[in-house]
C-alpha cells in the first residue's frame, strides 16, 4: 500500500467465472458499467464520462487508460489528481482461471467501507453477468 497525505491504495482481486471480453465489456463501456457500477453512466466523449451513483451523486470521469480485452483506469473528477480507479482482468496462466483486479485510493479510516462497496458491486457484476 502506497500513502500520501492520508491516502491509502486499495487492491481488491475477485474470481469471476466469464470470458475476458465479456468482462471487459463490463468495464469499458458505459452500457456495461451502468449495470453494476453506477446507476447511470454516460459518455462525453471517447474519454470524458459521467457516473450518476445511486445516491444521485454525479461524478465526472476520464478514461485515463484502456487495454482491450485487459484494463480500464479512470480518474475522477473528485478524487486527487494521481489517485484512479483501473479494473484490470487477470488470467492465471495455468487455470485461465479469469479474475477482476480493482485498484481504487481511499482514506486510511474509509478502506474497509471501500472494500465491503467493492464486494458488493461484484457480486451484482457476477449476477449480472451469470458467473
Amino acid at each position: 500500500m502506497s500513502r500520501k497525505q492520508g491516502r491509502v491504495e486499495v487492491v481488491l482481486e475477485f474470481p469471476i467465472k466469464c470470458s475476458p471480453s465479456i468482462l471487459y465489456n463490463y468495464i469499458s463501456s458505459a452500457s456495461g458499467l451502468q449495470e453494476w457500477f453506477a446507476h447511470k453512466v454516460v459518455t462525453k466523449s471517447r474519454t470524458d464520462y459521467v457516473f450518476t451513483f445511486d445516491d444521485g451523486q454525479e461524478v465526472k470521469a476520464t478514461l485515463l487508460r484502456s487495454v482491450n480485452n485487459k484494463l480500464t483506469r479512470f480518474h475522477f473528477a473528485n478524487s486527487q489528481e494521481e489517485e484512479y480507479i483501473e479494473m484490470e482482468i487477470i488470467i492465471d496462466e495455468l487455470t485461465e482461471d479469469v479474475a477482476l483486479k480493482v485498484t481504487e485510493f481511499c482514506n486510511e479510516d474509509e478502506k474497509r467501507e471501500i472494500e465491503e462497496v467493492w464486494h458488493t458491486q461484484v457480486e451484482t457484476l457476477k449476477d449480472v453477468i451469470g458467473a
